[in-house]
């Protein structure tokens, strides 16, 4: 990061894509750059995913608090009455051509659904949870009348935790326990990052007092893009490109041949290595070994030894989730998605904050381009 306190000139003003500028405060998450430490309202991301449950989690980031038995009753059966889709949402998805890349999908019903929220009219502190407390519960039912293709989502099991019923509507079939664990510690994992691209988009909207779902169709749209989400199904891909844990040392020295990006390696702000990664690898692992699969896991770790041989990078937590997806028998197109399942409680924590404590979002930027050209009109133009 550079000294602000050295800077002589406008040019040193300028941080391209705002890398090391502190653009705001907040009390949700902490990232410690020089470790890979990762705290939620002070909690280590350790504890929380060996320890908590998703809906804990969940409601942390919202409350700022964890739940006590009761209040985490009470956010459960309110996640599982918001599973079942309002009224005329069915129809509205049945507009929309099944051929869309489900991240359009995701965008486009969740916009919709802020027509047909209750509190549509306010954005003050109350409502607003009310409305991330909804969004939680519907977008996996939103995915699964996606993947069915009818708009319409199969009914939940209100006995399942929130992972669980994701496995059970994607998959149609109840999970194992390892399993519904698997994608609980996803969802802990993935759930918040303080000021990533889609985070702070979604807060850049909501500044202006734009409302809730306005902010999380932002996320959802920088969410799609390649640099930022998408990265474990780009993981996937490429695992099944290479095939086995033999082919991978050619494979790889191909591509950096080439200087092509290997996805699942290196992190913007994290530079010494992700905790997330450490954890999400070892179920993974155990994964792998419980459905006697080991093959991609493998093939993972041997990527993963190569990179750091050749290029001195670490993994990302996309790239061991990639593989532990797949094993939990979902779809590759629906990786991306699943970090919408995940990080809406961390967006929706930050649209919340950012209107309890509002102030418009408008950097400056440095013009480049030329000044006090002539006019020269029309017919004199060549």
């Amino acid at each position: 990061m550079r000294d602000p306190n050295k800077e002589t000139s406008p040019t040193d003003r300028v941080y391209p894509g705002l890398e090391g500028v502190l653009a705001g405060e907040s009390a949700i998450c902490d990232v410690e750059e020089t470790t890979g430490g990762l705290f939620y309202r002070g909690y280590r991301i350790e504890d929380l995913a060996e320890r908590a449950s998703f809906e804990e989690v969940a409601y942390l980031l919202l409350m700022e608090k964890l739940p006590n038995r009761k209040e985490l009753s009470d956010f459960r059966e309110a996640l599982a009455q918001s599973r079942t889709l309002p009224e005329g949402t069915p129809r509205f998805l049945k507009s929309i051509p099944p051929t869309v890349n489900p991240m359009d999908f995701l965008r486009t019903a969740v916009s919709f659904l802020g027509l047909e929220d209750p509190d549509r009219g306010s954005n003050d502190h109350a409502a607003n949870v009310q409305k991330a407390t909804r969004l939680i519960g519907q977008i996996p039912s939103l995915l699964a009348a996606f993947k069915n293709g009818t708009g319409e989502s199969p009914p939940s099991d209100p006995s399942l935790s929130h992972a669980a019923n994701i496995l059970y509507l994607l998959t149609g079939k109840r999970p194992d326990p390892f399993s519904a664990k698997v994608m609980d510690v996803s969802l802990i994992l993935y759930a918040e990052h303080e000021f990533n691209a889609s985070t702070f988009a979604a807060r850049v909207t909501v500044s202006s007092l734009s409302d809730m779902h306005s902010g999380i169709t932002s996320a959802i749209g920088s969410l799609k893009g390649p640099l930022h989400g998408g990265a474990n199904e780009a993981v996937m891909k490429m695992l099944l490109e290479i095939g086995g844990a033999e082919n991978a040392e050619r494979y790889l020295r191909e591509r950096l041949a080439r200087k092509e990006r290997i996805m699942g390696f290196g992190h913007r702000v994290l530079k010494t290595g992700d905790i997330r990664s450490d954890i999400i690898k070892k179920y993974a692992k155990e994964l792998a070994e419980r459905k006697n699969d080991r093959k991609w896991f493998d093939l993972s770790s041997r990527i993963e030894e190569i990179m750091r041989r050749e290029k001195g990078l670490r993994p990302n937590l996309d790239f061991y989730s990639a593989s532990a997806y797949y094993l939990l028998g979902l779809p590759i197109e629906f990786d991306t998605p699943l970090f919408v399942c995940s990080r809406i409680s961390g967006w929706s924590a930050h649209v919340i904050e950012q209107h309890d404590h509002n102030r418009l979002i408008r950097p400056r930027c440095l013009y480049t381009g030329p000044r006090d050209l002539p006019y020269v009109p029309t017919e004199s133009r060549p």
